[in-house]
Protein backbone atom coordinates (compact mmCIF):
# COMPACT_ATOMS: atom_id res chain seq x y z
CA UNK A 1 0.00 0.00 0.00
CA UNK A 2 2.83 2.38 0.94
CA UNK A 3 4.69 1.74 -2.35
CA UNK A 4 1.52 2.31 -4.39
CA UNK A 5 0.72 5.59 -2.63
CA UNK A 6 4.32 6.73 -2.91
CA UNK A 7 4.47 5.85 -6.61
CA UNK A 8 1.29 7.82 -7.32
CA UNK A 9 2.43 10.86 -5.39
CA UNK A 10 5.89 10.82 -6.99
CA UNK A 11 4.41 10.75 -10.50
CA UNK A 12 1.91 13.54 -9.84
CA UNK A 13 4.52 15.66 -8.05
CA UNK A 14 7.08 15.15 -10.81
CA UNK A 15 4.65 16.19 -13.53
CA UNK A 16 3.45 19.18 -11.55
CA UNK A 17 6.97 20.22 -10.58
CA UNK A 18 8.04 20.41 -14.20
CA UNK A 19 5.02 22.57 -15.03
CA UNK A 20 5.53 24.70 -11.95
CA UNK A 21 9.14 25.44 -12.76
CA UNK A 22 8.47 26.55 -16.31
CA UNK A 23 5.17 28.35 -15.90
CA UNK A 24 4.35 29.22 -12.30
CA UNK A 25 7.25 29.36 -9.85
CA UNK A 26 9.48 32.37 -10.31
CA UNK A 27 11.74 31.37 -7.40
CA UNK A 28 14.29 28.86 -8.74
CA UNK A 29 15.10 27.58 -5.24
CA UNK A 30 11.46 26.79 -4.46
CA UNK A 31 11.12 25.12 -7.86
CA UNK A 32 14.24 23.05 -7.18
CA UNK A 33 12.94 21.94 -3.78
CA UNK A 34 9.71 20.67 -5.34
CA UNK A 35 11.59 18.98 -8.17
CA UNK A 36 14.00 17.16 -5.83
CA UNK A 37 11.19 16.10 -3.48
CA UNK A 38 9.13 14.74 -6.36
CA UNK A 39 11.89 12.31 -7.29
CA UNK A 40 13.71 11.67 -4.03
CA UNK A 41 11.80 12.34 -0.79
CA UNK A 42 13.71 10.75 2.09
CA UNK A 43 11.54 11.54 5.09
CA UNK A 44 10.63 7.87 5.64
CA UNK A 45 14.28 6.90 5.33
CA UNK A 46 15.12 9.30 8.18
CA UNK A 47 12.29 7.87 10.26
CA UNK A 48 13.32 4.29 9.54
CA UNK A 49 16.82 4.99 10.88
CA UNK A 50 15.55 7.03 13.84
CA UNK A 51 13.13 4.34 15.00
CA UNK A 52 14.79 1.16 13.74
CA UNK A 53 18.41 1.77 14.61
CA UNK A 54 17.92 3.83 17.76
CA UNK A 55 14.34 3.14 18.88
CA UNK A 56 12.95 4.87 21.97
CA UNK A 57 15.12 7.84 22.88
CA UNK A 58 14.82 8.94 26.48
CA UNK A 59 17.24 11.59 27.60
CA UNK A 60 19.88 9.86 29.68
CA UNK A 61 19.94 6.85 27.37
CA UNK A 62 22.58 5.68 24.92
CA UNK A 63 19.87 5.59 22.25
CA UNK A 64 19.25 9.32 22.66
CA UNK A 65 22.93 10.18 22.48
CA UNK A 66 23.42 7.97 19.42
CA UNK A 67 20.43 9.55 17.66
CA UNK A 68 21.76 13.06 18.39
CA UNK A 69 25.19 12.13 17.01
CA UNK A 70 23.56 10.69 13.90
CA UNK A 71 21.67 13.94 13.31
CA UNK A 72 24.90 15.92 13.55
CA UNK A 73 26.50 13.55 11.04
CA UNK A 74 23.57 13.86 8.63
CA UNK A 75 23.58 17.65 8.73
CA UNK A 76 27.31 17.62 8.04
CA UNK A 77 26.83 15.36 5.03
CA UNK A 78 24.29 17.85 3.66
CA UNK A 79 26.64 20.78 4.19
CA UNK A 80 24.68 22.26 7.10
CA UNK A 81 26.46 23.53 10.20
CA UNK A 82 25.22 21.76 13.36
CA UNK A 83 26.17 21.35 17.00
CA UNK A 84 24.98 19.86 20.28
CA UNK A 85 23.71 22.41 22.78
CA UNK A 86 23.71 21.38 26.43
CA UNK A 87 20.22 21.45 27.92
CA UNK A 88 20.70 19.87 31.36
CA UNK A 89 21.75 16.75 33.21
CA UNK A 90 20.15 13.78 34.96
CA UNK A 91 21.41 12.14 38.17
CA UNK A 92 21.57 8.73 36.45
CA UNK A 93 21.00 7.39 32.95
CA UNK A 94 18.85 4.52 31.76
CA UNK A 95 19.02 1.98 28.94
CA UNK A 96 16.19 -0.38 28.12
CA UNK A 97 16.89 -3.83 26.74
CA UNK A 98 14.58 -6.71 25.79
CA UNK A 99 11.89 -8.03 28.11
CA UNK A 100 10.04 -11.34 28.34
CA UNK A 101 7.59 -13.00 30.70
CA UNK A 102 5.48 -16.11 31.12
CA UNK A 103 2.76 -17.50 33.37
CA UNK A 104 3.41 -21.11 34.40
CA UNK A 105 0.05 -22.64 35.26
CA UNK A 106 -0.13 -26.04 33.64
CA UNK A 107 -2.48 -25.95 30.66
CA UNK A 108 -3.34 -22.30 31.41
CA UNK A 109 0.22 -21.03 30.97
CA UNK A 110 0.80 -18.15 28.56
CA UNK A 111 3.31 -15.61 27.29
CA UNK A 112 2.81 -12.34 29.11
CA UNK A 113 2.08 -8.97 27.48
CA UNK A 114 3.62 -6.26 29.65
CA UNK A 115 6.00 -3.32 29.89
CA UNK A 116 7.86 -1.47 32.62
CA UNK A 117 8.14 2.26 33.28
CA UNK A 118 11.47 3.84 32.35
CA UNK A 119 14.00 4.42 35.10
CA UNK A 120 12.79 1.35 37.02
CA UNK A 121 14.74 -1.78 37.84
CA UNK A 122 15.03 -4.90 35.73
CA UNK A 123 15.46 -8.50 36.85
CA UNK A 124 18.71 -10.38 37.46
CA UNK A 125 18.25 -12.58 34.42
CA UNK A 126 15.24 -14.90 34.38
CA UNK A 127 13.50 -14.86 37.73
CA UNK A 128 10.67 -17.26 38.52
CA UNK A 129 8.50 -17.26 41.60
CA UNK A 130 5.08 -17.82 43.12
CA UNK A 131 2.35 -15.18 43.00
CA UNK A 132 0.61 -13.35 45.83
CA UNK A 133 -1.89 -10.57 46.25
CA UNK A 134 -0.55 -7.61 48.18
CA UNK A 135 -1.53 -7.25 51.84
CA UNK A 136 -3.85 -4.36 52.69
CA UNK A 137 -3.53 -4.21 56.45
CA UNK A 138 -0.87 -4.86 59.06
CA UNK A 139 -2.64 -8.06 60.06
CA UNK A 140 -2.58 -9.22 56.42
CA UNK A 141 1.10 -8.40 56.12
CA UNK A 142 2.03 -10.17 59.36
CA UNK A 143 0.16 -13.27 58.20
CA UNK A 144 2.10 -13.58 54.91
CA UNK A 145 5.42 -11.82 55.50
CA UNK A 146 7.45 -15.03 55.49
CA UNK A 147 5.84 -16.18 52.24
CA UNK A 148 6.66 -12.89 50.45
CA UNK A 149 10.27 -13.88 49.88
CA UNK A 150 10.73 -14.87 46.22
CA UNK A 151 7.18 -13.85 45.25
CA UNK A 152 5.77 -11.71 42.49
CA UNK A 153 3.15 -9.50 44.11
CA UNK A 154 -0.05 -8.34 42.40
CA UNK A 155 -0.80 -4.74 43.34
CA UNK A 156 -4.16 -3.09 43.67
CA UNK A 157 -5.06 -0.28 41.24
CA UNK A 158 -3.69 1.27 38.05
CA UNK A 159 -1.02 3.98 37.99
CA UNK A 160 -1.67 5.01 34.39
CA UNK A 161 1.80 4.06 33.21
CA UNK A 162 3.78 5.54 36.09
CA UNK A 163 5.66 3.42 38.63
CA UNK A 164 4.85 3.42 42.33
CA UNK A 165 5.17 6.70 44.18
CA UNK A 166 8.14 6.02 46.43
CA UNK A 167 8.53 9.60 47.67
CA UNK A 168 7.90 10.85 51.20
CA UNK A 169 4.51 12.10 50.02
CA UNK A 170 3.73 8.61 48.72
CA UNK A 171 4.79 7.08 52.03
CA UNK A 172 2.52 9.50 53.86
CA UNK A 173 -0.47 8.64 51.65
CA UNK A 174 0.17 4.92 52.15
CA UNK A 175 0.44 5.36 55.92
CA UNK A 176 -2.95 7.06 56.01
CA UNK A 177 -4.60 4.24 54.04
CA UNK A 178 -2.86 1.59 56.17
CA UNK A 179 -4.11 3.26 59.35
CA UNK A 180 -7.65 3.36 57.99
CA UNK A 181 -7.48 -0.27 56.89
CA UNK A 182 -6.17 -1.32 60.29
CA UNK A 183 -9.21 0.32 61.89
CA UNK A 184 -11.52 -1.37 59.39
CA UNK A 185 -9.82 -4.73 60.02
CA UNK A 186 -10.23 -4.42 63.79
CA UNK A 187 -13.88 -3.49 63.42
CA UNK A 188 -14.46 -6.35 60.98
CA UNK A 189 -12.89 -8.76 63.50
CA UNK A 190 -15.09 -7.48 66.30
CA UNK A 191 -18.26 -7.71 64.22
CA UNK A 192 -17.24 -11.16 62.96
CA UNK A 193 -16.87 -12.50 66.52
CA UNK A 194 -20.13 -10.90 67.50
CA UNK A 195 -21.95 -12.44 64.51
CA UNK A 196 -20.45 -15.86 65.33
CA UNK A 197 -21.59 -15.64 68.93
CA UNK A 198 -25.07 -14.53 67.86
CA UNK A 199 -25.42 -17.25 65.23
CA UNK A 200 -25.67 -14.72 62.39
CA UNK A 201 -22.24 -15.30 60.85
CA UNK A 202 -23.76 -16.40 57.55
CA UNK A 203 -25.20 -12.91 57.09
CA UNK A 204 -22.04 -11.07 58.07
CA UNK A 205 -20.46 -8.92 55.34
CA UNK A 206 -17.13 -7.34 56.26
CA UNK A 207 -16.37 -3.77 55.21
CA UNK A 208 -13.91 -3.94 52.31
CA UNK A 209 -10.43 -2.56 52.84
CA UNK A 210 -9.24 0.40 50.75
CA UNK A 211 -6.84 -0.25 47.92
CA UNK A 212 -3.72 1.67 46.96
CA UNK A 213 -0.87 0.22 44.90
CA UNK A 214 2.05 -0.86 47.07
CA UNK A 215 0.62 -0.11 50.51
CA UNK A 216 3.42 -2.14 52.09
CA UNK A 217 5.99 -1.39 49.39
CA UNK A 218 9.01 -0.96 51.67
CA UNK A 219 8.06 -3.83 53.95
CA UNK A 220 7.55 -6.16 50.98
CA UNK A 221 10.84 -5.06 49.39
CA UNK A 222 12.65 -5.77 52.66
CA UNK A 223 10.91 -9.16 52.84
CA UNK A 224 12.57 -10.13 49.54
CA UNK A 225 9.83 -10.03 46.91
CA UNK A 226 11.00 -10.45 43.31
CA UNK A 227 8.92 -7.52 42.08
CA UNK A 228 5.54 -5.88 41.72
CA UNK A 229 2.87 -6.36 39.06
CA UNK A 230 0.15 -3.79 38.26
CA UNK A 231 -2.79 -3.92 35.88
CA UNK A 232 -2.41 -1.75 32.76
CA UNK A 233 -4.92 -0.79 30.11
CA UNK A 234 -4.20 -1.84 26.52
CA UNK A 235 -2.33 -0.53 24.56
CA UNK A 236 0.10 -0.40 27.44
CA UNK A 237 1.33 3.05 28.36
CA UNK A 238 4.72 3.11 30.11
CA UNK A 239 6.04 6.43 31.44
CA UNK A 240 8.96 7.01 33.81
CA UNK A 241 9.93 7.45 37.43
CA UNK A 242 9.54 11.21 37.54
CA UNK A 243 10.43 11.74 41.23
CA UNK A 244 13.60 9.68 40.82
CA UNK A 245 15.01 11.73 37.93
CA UNK A 246 13.98 15.01 39.58
CA UNK A 247 15.41 14.21 43.01
CA UNK A 248 18.78 15.84 43.66
CA UNK A 249 19.64 13.05 46.13
CA UNK A 250 19.27 10.30 43.52
CA UNK A 251 22.50 8.58 42.59
CA UNK A 252 23.70 5.31 41.15
CA UNK A 253 23.88 3.72 44.61
CA UNK A 254 20.39 4.40 45.99
CA UNK A 255 18.22 3.21 43.09
CA UNK A 256 15.19 0.92 43.50
CA UNK A 257 15.99 -2.77 43.03
CA UNK A 258 12.63 -4.48 42.45
CA UNK A 259 11.00 -4.42 38.98
CA UNK A 260 7.62 -2.73 38.57
CA UNK A 261 5.62 -4.43 35.85
CA UNK A 262 2.64 -3.07 33.92
CA UNK A 263 0.71 -6.18 32.86
CA UNK A 264 -2.05 -6.39 30.25
CA UNK A 265 -5.29 -5.86 32.23
CA UNK A 266 -6.90 -8.99 30.78
CA UNK A 267 -4.01 -11.22 31.76
CA UNK A 268 -3.80 -9.51 35.15
CA UNK A 269 -7.48 -10.30 35.83
CA UNK A 270 -6.95 -13.95 34.91
CA UNK A 271 -3.90 -14.31 37.16
CA UNK A 272 -5.63 -12.45 39.99
CA UNK A 273 -8.52 -14.92 39.84
CA UNK A 274 -6.08 -17.85 39.93
CA UNK A 275 -4.52 -16.38 43.08
CA UNK A 276 -7.95 -16.02 44.68
CA UNK A 277 -8.59 -19.68 43.86
CA UNK A 278 -5.30 -20.61 45.60
CA UNK A 279 -3.96 -22.22 42.44
CA UNK A 280 -0.31 -23.22 42.29
CA UNK A 281 1.02 -20.83 39.65
CA UNK A 282 4.29 -19.07 38.95
CA UNK A 283 5.40 -16.03 36.98
CA UNK A 284 8.74 -15.80 35.23
CA UNK A 285 10.27 -12.55 33.95
CA UNK A 286 13.47 -11.53 32.21
CA UNK A 287 13.62 -7.72 32.09
CA UNK A 288 16.79 -5.99 30.98
CA UNK A 289 16.48 -2.48 32.37
CA UNK A 290 19.92 -1.06 33.05
CA UNK A 291 21.08 2.16 34.73
CA UNK A 292 24.02 4.34 33.72
CA UNK A 293 26.39 6.03 36.15
CA UNK A 294 25.53 9.71 36.35
CA UNK A 295 25.33 12.58 36.18
CA UNK A 296 24.41 12.29 32.48
CA UNK A 297 24.22 15.45 30.40
CA UNK A 298 21.69 15.74 27.60
CA UNK A 299 21.73 18.04 24.58
CA UNK A 300 19.45 19.54 21.96
CA UNK A 301 20.61 19.35 18.35
CA UNK A 302 20.85 22.75 16.65
CA UNK A 303 21.62 23.30 12.95
CA UNK A 304 21.20 26.28 10.65
CA UNK A 305 21.41 27.70 7.18
CA UNK A 306 22.67 31.26 7.77
CA UNK A 307 20.76 34.26 6.48
CA UNK A 308 22.35 36.35 3.75
CA UNK A 309 20.71 39.70 4.62
CA UNK A 310 19.30 39.34 8.15
CA UNK A 311 21.48 36.66 9.75
CA UNK A 312 20.40 37.67 13.27
CA UNK A 313 16.71 37.10 12.47
CA UNK A 314 15.36 33.57 12.52
CA UNK A 315 12.82 31.13 11.22
CA UNK A 316 12.89 28.04 13.42
CA UNK A 317 11.75 24.55 12.48
CA UNK A 318 11.59 22.25 15.50
CA UNK A 319 10.45 19.01 17.08
CA UNK A 320 11.66 16.97 20.03
CA UNK A 321 14.21 14.22 19.59
CA UNK A 322 13.46 12.39 22.82
CA UNK A 323 10.77 9.72 22.95
CA UNK A 324 9.46 7.22 25.45
CA UNK A 325 11.16 3.87 25.02
CA UNK A 326 8.30 1.41 25.46
CA UNK A 327 8.05 1.71 21.66
CA UNK A 328 10.23 3.55 19.12
CA UNK A 329 8.95 7.13 19.13
CA UNK A 330 7.95 7.01 15.46
CA UNK A 331 5.02 9.39 15.80
CA UNK A 332 5.86 11.15 19.06
CA UNK A 333 7.99 12.84 17.92
CA UNK A 334 9.19 11.27 14.69
CA UNK A 335 6.50 13.34 13.01
CA UNK A 336 8.45 16.41 14.05
CA UNK A 337 12.00 15.20 13.48
CA UNK A 338 11.47 13.41 10.14
CA UNK A 339 9.92 16.32 8.20
CA UNK A 340 12.32 18.79 9.86
CA UNK A 341 15.35 16.81 8.70
CA UNK A 342 13.99 16.32 5.20
CA UNK A 343 13.13 20.03 4.95
CA UNK A 344 16.74 20.80 5.90
CA UNK A 345 18.08 18.36 3.32
CA UNK A 346 15.82 19.74 0.58
CA UNK A 347 16.81 23.33 1.32
CA UNK A 348 20.50 22.43 1.30
CA UNK A 349 20.21 20.31 -1.85
CA UNK A 350 18.40 23.14 -3.63
CA UNK A 351 21.18 25.57 -2.67
CA UNK A 352 18.90 27.78 -0.57
CA UNK A 353 20.35 31.17 0.42
CA UNK A 354 17.60 32.58 2.67
CA UNK A 355 17.58 36.22 3.73
CA UNK A 356 17.01 35.18 7.34
CA UNK A 357 18.68 32.33 9.15
CA UNK A 358 16.68 29.11 9.07
CA UNK A 359 17.44 27.15 12.23
CA UNK A 360 16.55 23.52 12.87
CA UNK A 361 16.19 22.53 16.53
CA UNK A 362 15.64 19.01 17.85
CA UNK A 363 14.77 19.70 21.47
CA UNK A 364 15.84 17.37 24.27
CA UNK A 365 13.69 16.33 27.21
CA UNK A 366 10.24 17.37 26.02
CA UNK A 367 8.76 14.29 27.65
CA UNK A 368 10.41 15.14 30.97
CA UNK A 369 8.90 18.64 31.10
CA UNK A 370 9.91 20.67 27.99
CA UNK A 371 13.44 20.75 29.38
CA UNK A 372 15.31 21.39 26.14
CA UNK A 373 12.95 24.13 24.99
CA UNK A 374 13.19 25.88 28.34
CA UNK A 375 16.99 25.69 28.27
CA UNK A 376 17.07 26.98 24.69
CA UNK A 377 14.74 29.91 25.47
CA UNK A 378 16.91 30.85 28.44
CA UNK A 379 20.20 30.55 26.55
CA UNK A 380 18.87 32.45 23.50
CA UNK A 381 16.78 35.01 25.37
CA UNK A 382 18.27 37.91 23.42
CA UNK A 383 17.21 36.28 20.12
CA UNK A 384 13.56 35.61 20.99
CA UNK A 385 12.40 38.98 19.67
CA UNK A 386 14.11 38.22 16.35
CA UNK A 387 12.24 34.96 15.67
CA UNK A 388 9.88 35.62 12.79
CA UNK A 389 8.11 32.25 13.20
CA UNK A 390 8.66 28.99 15.06
CA UNK A 391 7.25 25.96 13.24
CA UNK A 392 7.05 23.24 15.89
CA UNK A 393 5.56 19.89 14.94
CA UNK A 394 4.53 17.49 17.70
CA UNK A 395 1.37 15.58 16.89
CA UNK A 396 0.07 12.92 14.58
CA UNK A 397 1.36 11.95 11.13
CA UNK A 398 -1.35 14.01 9.44
CA UNK A 399 -0.43 16.53 6.72
CA UNK A 400 0.09 20.27 6.82
CA UNK A 401 -2.93 21.73 4.98
CA UNK A 402 -2.85 25.36 6.06
CA UNK A 403 -1.99 28.01 8.61
CA UNK A 404 -4.12 30.03 10.99
CA UNK A 405 -2.40 33.34 11.80
CA UNK A 406 -3.31 36.81 13.12
CA UNK A 407 -4.80 39.23 10.59
CA UNK A 408 -1.58 41.26 10.49
CA UNK A 409 0.31 38.19 9.24
CA UNK A 410 -2.17 36.87 6.69
CA UNK A 411 -0.89 38.64 3.59
CA UNK A 412 2.74 37.84 4.40
CA UNK A 413 2.03 34.19 5.11
CA UNK A 414 0.02 33.90 1.91
CA UNK A 415 2.98 35.33 0.04
CA UNK A 416 5.42 33.03 1.83
CA UNK A 417 3.33 29.94 1.08
CA UNK A 418 2.19 30.80 -2.45
CA UNK A 419 4.08 27.86 -3.99
CA UNK A 420 2.58 25.23 -1.67
CA UNK A 421 -0.38 24.46 -3.99
CA UNK A 422 2.14 23.45 -6.68
CA UNK A 423 3.59 20.65 -4.53
CA UNK A 424 0.69 18.27 -5.07
CA UNK A 425 -2.77 19.14 -6.47
CA UNK A 426 -4.46 16.55 -4.23
CA UNK A 427 -3.60 18.42 -1.05
CA UNK A 428 -5.57 21.46 0.19
CA UNK A 429 -3.90 24.62 1.43
CA UNK A 430 -5.40 27.72 3.04
CA UNK A 431 -4.31 30.63 5.18
CA UNK A 432 -7.01 31.90 7.53
CA UNK A 433 -7.28 34.47 10.30
CA UNK A 434 -6.67 33.43 13.89
CA UNK A 435 -8.43 35.48 16.54
CA UNK A 436 -6.24 36.99 19.27
CA UNK A 437 -5.65 34.61 22.15
CA UNK A 438 -4.88 35.10 25.81
CA UNK A 439 -1.14 35.23 26.32
CA UNK A 440 -0.21 32.12 28.33
CA UNK A 441 1.47 32.44 31.69
CA UNK A 442 2.33 28.75 32.01
CA UNK A 443 3.65 26.18 29.57
CA UNK A 444 1.43 23.56 27.98
CA UNK A 445 1.97 20.17 26.41
CA UNK A 446 4.46 21.04 23.65
CA UNK A 447 7.78 22.83 23.28
CA UNK A 448 6.07 25.62 21.34
CA UNK A 449 4.29 26.81 24.49
CA UNK A 450 7.65 27.79 26.05
CA UNK A 451 8.09 30.31 23.22
CA UNK A 452 4.44 31.33 23.17
CA UNK A 453 4.87 32.57 26.75
CA UNK A 454 7.70 34.78 25.49
CA UNK A 455 5.61 36.32 22.71
CA UNK A 456 7.27 34.36 19.89
CA UNK A 457 4.93 33.56 16.96
CA UNK A 458 4.30 29.80 17.08
CA UNK A 459 1.63 29.51 14.42
CA UNK A 460 2.62 26.20 12.92
CA UNK A 461 0.62 24.28 10.36
CA UNK A 462 -2.83 22.98 11.03
CA UNK A 463 -3.38 19.45 9.89
CA UNK A 464 -6.22 17.28 8.65
CA UNK A 465 -6.54 13.62 7.74
CA UNK A 466 -8.41 14.57 4.59
CA UNK A 467 -7.81 11.25 2.86
CA UNK A 468 -9.29 9.29 5.75
CA UNK A 469 -6.46 7.13 7.07
CA UNK A 470 -8.24 7.07 10.42
CA UNK A 471 -5.29 7.94 12.65
CA UNK A 472 -6.11 8.69 16.30
CA UNK A 473 -3.43 10.20 18.51
CA UNK A 474 -4.70 8.40 21.59
CA UNK A 475 -3.86 5.03 20.06
CA UNK A 476 -0.12 5.75 20.21
CA UNK A 477 0.38 8.42 22.88
CA UNK A 478 3.21 7.15 25.10
CA UNK A 479 2.24 3.55 24.41
CA UNK A 480 3.73 0.43 22.86
CA UNK A 481 1.90 1.37 19.63
CA UNK A 482 4.15 4.32 18.79
CA UNK A 483 5.96 2.48 16.01
CA UNK A 484 6.81 3.09 12.37
CA UNK A 485 3.76 1.38 10.87
CA UNK A 486 1.57 4.02 12.52
CA UNK A 487 3.14 6.63 10.24
CA UNK A 488 1.38 7.74 7.06
CA UNK A 489 4.23 8.05 4.53
CA UNK A 490 2.57 10.28 1.94
CA UNK A 491 1.42 12.72 4.62
CA UNK A 492 4.90 12.92 6.08
CA UNK A 493 6.48 13.40 2.66
CA UNK A 494 4.10 16.19 1.77
CA UNK A 495 4.59 17.93 5.12
CA UNK A 496 8.37 17.90 4.71
CA UNK A 497 8.11 19.76 1.39
CA UNK A 498 5.52 22.22 2.76
CA UNK A 499 7.82 22.91 5.70
CA UNK A 500 10.78 23.66 3.43
CA UNK A 501 8.76 25.91 1.09
CA UNK A 502 6.97 27.93 3.79
CA UNK A 503 10.04 28.33 6.02
CA UNK A 504 12.00 29.59 3.02
CA UNK A 505 9.16 31.93 2.09
CA UNK A 506 8.98 33.44 5.59
CA UNK A 507 12.78 33.74 5.70
CA UNK A 508 12.78 35.61 2.38
CA UNK A 509 10.17 38.24 3.26
CA UNK A 510 11.41 41.83 3.23
CA UNK A 511 10.46 42.23 6.87
CA UNK A 512 9.93 40.13 9.98
CA UNK A 513 6.36 38.92 10.51
CA UNK A 514 4.24 41.36 12.50
CA UNK A 515 3.30 40.36 16.03
CA UNK A 516 0.31 42.67 16.10
CA UNK A 517 -2.94 41.03 17.18
CA UNK A 518 -1.39 37.84 18.54
CA UNK A 519 -2.78 38.32 22.04
CA UNK A 520 -5.86 39.82 23.59
CA UNK A 521 -5.44 43.15 25.34
CA UNK A 522 -5.15 42.29 29.08
CA UNK A 523 -6.81 45.59 30.10
CA UNK A 524 -9.83 44.88 27.91
CA UNK A 525 -10.04 41.30 29.15
CA UNK A 526 -9.92 42.47 32.78
CA UNK A 527 -12.65 45.02 32.06
CA UNK A 528 -14.80 42.28 30.51
CA UNK A 529 -14.25 40.04 33.50
CA UNK A 530 -15.24 42.79 35.94
CA UNK A 531 -18.32 43.61 33.87
CA UNK A 532 -19.25 39.92 33.75
CA UNK A 533 -18.92 39.59 37.52
CA UNK A 534 -21.13 42.64 38.07
CA UNK A 535 -23.82 41.24 35.75
CA UNK A 536 -23.80 37.94 37.63
CA UNK A 537 -24.25 39.78 40.94
CA UNK A 538 -27.29 41.59 39.54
Amino acid sequence: MYKKALSAIVVSMAVLAGTAQSHHIDDPTAAKIIEIASKDNRVMEHLDILTGRFGGRLIGSGAYEDAASWMIDQYGRWGISAHLEEAGELPVGFNRGPWWGRLHAGGDGMELHFATPSYTSGTHGRQRGHVMAEPKSQADFDRVKHKLKGAWVLLDGNRGGFPLDKTAAGDSARSAVKAKNDSISKENSRLSREAWENGTYGDFKPTPLEGMPGLFYKEMADAGVLGFVMSATVPIRALYDRPLVNDSTTNFYNLPTQPEILLDEHQFAKIEQMVKEKRDIQLEFDIRNHFRLGPVKYHSVVAEIPGTEYPDEYVIISGHLDAFDVATGAVDCGTGIGPMMEAARLLAAAGAKPKRTIRFVAFAGEEFGLLGAKAYAKAHKDELGKISMLFNRDGGPTPAVGMRVPAAMVDDVKEASKYVPYINPEYPWEVVVAEPRVKPTTTGGTDATVFDMEGVPTYGFFERDFKGYGFEYGEIWHTENDILNKEIPEYQEHTAVVTAIVALGVANLDHQLSREGMYKDPAQENAKDKKGKKSKKK
